[in-house]
């Protein structure tokens, strides 16, 4: 299965709490923090969620 790197580049500071709790649930807590995730739908959801936030790319 092939994975996506996601890159926190905006603050969490003023987002709502969904927001916040599904950028936690990435294991993305502070600007610059990188993850990688499964590609699957699940966490295409996460991400299309806080699409403004983040960057995704390849792993």
């Amino acid at each position: 299965m092939a994975n996506i790197k996601v890159k926190l580049v905006r603050s969490l500071i003023g987002s709502t709490k969904p927001q916040i709790a599904t950028a936690h649930a990435l294991g993305l807590r502070k600007v610059g923090d990188e993850s990688v995730q499964p590609d699957n739908p699940q966490t295409r959801g996460k991400i299309n969620k806080i699409n403004h936030l983040v960057e995704i790319a390849d792993a």
